[in-house]
């Protein structure tokens, strides 16, 4: 549900934009409008969850959102600097934070598994896929659900991803300016890898994060849910960006 080309971690090597300190501690102030997580906090409310997991919690903002609420939590990305980021935040110990990915995860019983901010895209390779699936299944308690977003292919956002249009100067406090623009690097078939640059303008120093995301049609990834043992409640839109991106609500079966 994010307005920019969103870099993720998820499994295995952490996208640099969250390994790295130094942009792993501007990541909030470069996208500081977070409206893209309220449908996610609506739908915990809705789903009356009391304990929720947060697969690629990236630097905390849902995790702590949940948290403010009284949801006990647990964030888990394999990125340390986004970990590290995450902690130092007002009210981190009321979440559990793990660095890795899901397969790192510590037997759970939660009510919901979320994956924001495009973060399913983030996990490319098919096994890999199915394997967080099958971890996110495993962390549910029977009747928990598994809510996530994706971009629809259909709607081609990669397109999108250059610097004439993506580029911005952004004054940081602390930091001063700093530059940043998207581009795509390439595209083969779903795969879509695309790379951030970033300036600092007080010292000149340049850094870039590489990302590849996987572009699902919507029937691949019902299949794909429903091999993993999940039911599938309901296929969206999302609110903020129709026509652009689906959000999938799956079900742990009560007697699974």
């Amino acid at each position: 549900m994010r307005r920019r080309p969103s870099p993720h971690s998820v499994a295995g090597r952490a996208d640099e934009c969250f390994g790295h300190p130094r942009l792993a501690a501007i990541h909030d102030l470069l996208d500081p409008d977070r409206g893209d997580l309220l449908p996610y906090v609506r739908i915990a409310e809705e789903c009356g969850a009391r304990r929720v997991l947060d697969i690629g919690c990236g630097t905390g903002a849902f995790a702590l959102l949940l948290a403010d609420r009284g949801i006990e939590v647990v964030g888990i990305d394999p990125a340390a600097a986004s970990i590290e980021v995450a902690e130092g935040k007002l009210g981190s110990g009321r979440v559990r934070w793990i660095r890795g990915d899901a397969s790192a995860l510590p037997p759970l019983r939660v009510d919901l598994v979320t994956m924001t901010a495009n973060a399913a895209q983030a996990v490319a390779d098919p096994g890999v896929w199915r394997e967080t699936l099958c971890a996110a299944y495993r962390s549910l308690r029977p009747g928990g659900r598994l809510v996530f977003e994706t971009r629809d292919p259909a709607a081609r956002a990669w397109e999108r991803w250059n610097p004439e249009a993506s580029y911005r100067t952004t004054v940081l406090p602390g930091v001063g300016a700093v530059g940043s623009w998207a581009e795509v690097t390439g595209v083969s078939g779903p795969l879509v890898r695309f790379r951030w640059t970033y300036v600092f303008a007080a010292d000149g120093q340049v850094l870039t994060s590489d990302s590849t995301l996987r572009f699902r049609e919507r029937e691949e990834v019902e299949s794909d849910l429903r091999a993993q043992g999940y039911l599938v409640d309901d296929v969206r839109e999302a609110p903020d960006r129709p026509g652009r991106e689906l959000v999938f609500l799956a079900r742990r079966p009560e007697a699974g």
